[in-house]
């Protein structure tokens, strides 16, 4: 497809969700009437009502934990129960299907313009001397479960244990103990912690990296769009496997695959009950830390935009495709260059209904790319959890982004990472639907 033709393309998905838009706004306004719109504006002041909720349970104990539960869970019942009461149910069920549909036309002009590339790969021969090394405690003992070893000794690789006894072995020290006996390529069969800390050695000594998807979570594995749910096919890459240049990130000297967390999440994830009590301990600690009263006050600066005081901010080797403070998301690239930066910022309970409401658009959300991200707080240390591991680093903390030193083999067959669609820029398709220029989707037309 050529420029003109994908803008082309944007341009008549932009109309259609136009289109869908304005008989949204025609179904509530024919169906409604006058008392209708009271019910439908109820409606809304109910989830708002519900992201109140949520604040309440989160940033309060006792009687004002127990009533926002109650609301989080109670409101948006009663917006059913009002719309099926009333006869509006049919109104709302065609306006959110317009809404819906709107939103899906949207996301396909902007898909039509920027097509997820996923980062270029290229064959290399087979490594003849690879040395995988395995955390048999990972992923609730992934290893065992699906005969990784033995797969692996059948490719040809030789495999080193971890976690086999009391006494933790290093996995840096083993993968510098493999590079010095000639291994050709370095991988990994555990928690993207563990990934990183070997890719680093890989990096450094410019020797492919394999990942096998046998942690609890495996990010890493899933933005290289590897299969999760068998981590034996990940072991193909051995025998049939493509090379991908990836990005590295680094905080204070230490390697990182997918996120460094700074505020809330990193203070949670520093308590030893927090593995086996997640919620337990994040509603046990979440007050003092949302409410300030207790955690570092952090000051960010990134590429020369300040974020003050932020109650969490998650730093990424390369952007999420959506600011998701909640759901995550995913990476649609790993070779941008670039660290993505997410802060949250939840000041009381009109914000949570802000943030219910708008999601990612939120005012409480500040999301941007960044070459350096500088974290700075009113304490000597502060808690950091770096891919998921707590550690306590000293001040400031300078988080950088290793462009392309990473060789990752993949399998040339495998499942491919799962589509994130773009966020909606209504402006964009306004400007789009309307043939008006515009700089971006010149440039994103002509690099499909």
């Amino acid at each position: 497809m050529t420029g003109q033709d994908a803008v082309a393309r944007a341009r008549r998905w932009a109309r259609l969700a136009l289109v869908l838009v304005l008989g949204c706004a025609a179904v509530v306004a024919g169906g409604a009437g006058s008392g209708g719109w009271v019910v439908l504006l109820t409606g809304l002041a109910g989830l708002c009502l519900a992201g109140a909720g949520v604040w309440w349970t989160l940033a309060h104990r006792g009687g004002a934990r127990i009533l926002g539960g109650a609301l989080a869970l109670t409101a948006p019942v009663g917006v059913l129960v009002l719309y099926a009461t009333s006869g509006l149910w049919v109104v709302a069920f065609g306006a959110l299907a317009l809404w819906g549909a709107a939103l899906a036309s949207a996301r396909q002009s902007l898909r039509t313009l920027r097509r997820p590339k996923g980062t270029h790969g290229r064959r290399t021969p087979p490594p003849r001397r690879p040395v995988l090394i395995m955390n048999v405690r990972s992923g609730g003992g992934k290893v065992e479960k699906h005969g990784l070893v033995e797969r692996a000794e059948e490719l040809g690789a030789r495999v080193v244990l971890l976690g086999t006894d009391d006494n933790w072995t290093d996995p840096v020290a083993e993968a510098r103990k493999a590079v010095a006996e000639g291994a050709d390529l370095l991988g990994v069969a555990g928690g993207d912690g563990t990934q990183a800390l070997v890719a680093a050695v890989a990096a450094e000594h410019d020797l492919p990296f394999l990942v096998v998807a046998a942690g609890t979570r495996n990010h890493f594995a899933m933005d290289l769009g590897l299969d999760r749910t068998d981590p034996v096919r990940s072991l193909d890459a051995l025998s049939n496997g493509i090379e991908l240049r990836i990005d590295l990130g680094d905080v204070q000297g230490r390697p990182f695959v997918n996120t460094v967390s700074f505020g809330a999440y990193a203070a949670i994830v520093q308590n030893p009950e927090y593995r086996d009590a997640k919620a337990a301990t994040a509603l046990e600690h979440l007050p003092d830390l949302l409410q300030g009263d207790a955690g570092p006050t952090l000051d960010v600066h990134a590429d020369g935009t300040r974020i003050h005081a932020p109650q969490a901010v998650l730093v990424s080797n390369n952007a999420y495709a959506r600011a998701d403070p909640i759901g995550g998301g995913r990476r649609p690239r790993l070779d941008a260059g670039l660290l993505g930066v997410i802060g949250v910022r939840v000041e009381g309970a009109a914000q949570a209904a802000e943030l219910a409401l708008l999601g990612e658009r939120a005012s409480g959300i500040t999301s941007l790319t960044s070459h350096r991200v500088v974290v700075e707080a009113d304490r000597d240390r502060i808690p950091v959890a770096v891919d998921g591991e707590a550690l306590e680093l000293p001040t400031p903390v300078v988080c950088t982004v290793r462009p392309s030193v990473l060789r990752v083999r993949v399998p040339r067959h495998r499942p491919g990472a799962a589509y994130a669609p773009p966020t909606v820029d209504w402006r964009r398709i306004v400007r789009l639907a309307l043939g008006r220029p515009d700089p971006r989707t010149i440039k994103d037309a002509y690099d499909v």
